[in-house]
């Protein structure tokens, strides 16, 4: 299975959008994939429901991390790339969602039942979220090669 369809599955089978695309990689990185969903665990809709950063975006920069830190033995310069991909990833991100921001994402308030019953009656999982995901992980497999 493609790590694109992976994380969609990952994802409608219940789990969190950072948890989705971390562990699509968990794999091509040795790591432990329950590992990988519980330290993502947190990161979803915009962080713990507070509606920042989008956690498909967030699960995307532990990627990036995990990538540059397996390959740069220095830190600082690990750092230093990480960070210019993440500048690369979320632009390219924005440029085909128009923001890494949940809230700005889903015209929604997660933290209040109605703006869920708006995401859920709006099929924003489907139309914003999966989306998202799917395209995190498309970003990644483009950046990391």
């Amino acid at each position: 299975m493609s790590k694109e369809k992976n994380a969609v599955a990952t994802f409608r089978a219940g789990n969190n959008c950072a948890q989705s695309v971390l562990s699509s990689f968990a794999e091509k990185y040795d790591i432990d994939n329950n590992f990988a969903l519980s330290i993502s665990s947190g990161f979803g809709a915009g962080m713990g429901r507070l509606m920042e950063t989008c956690g498909a975006v967030t699960g995307a920069f532990m990627v990036i991390g995990i990538h540059n830190n397996n390959i740069y033995k220095d830190e600082l310069e690990a750092r230093d790339v990480t960070y210019q991909m993440i500048q690369e990833f979320s632009a390219v991100f924005c440029k085909k969602h128009k923001s890494t921001n949940c809230g700005e994402l889903i015209n929604c308030d997660l933290k209040i039942e109605e703006g869920r019953k708006h995401f859920n009656e709006n099929e924003l999982f489907d139309k914003v979220c999966v989306e998202c995901v799917r395209s995190s992980v498309t970003i990644l497999e483009e950046l990391l090669t």
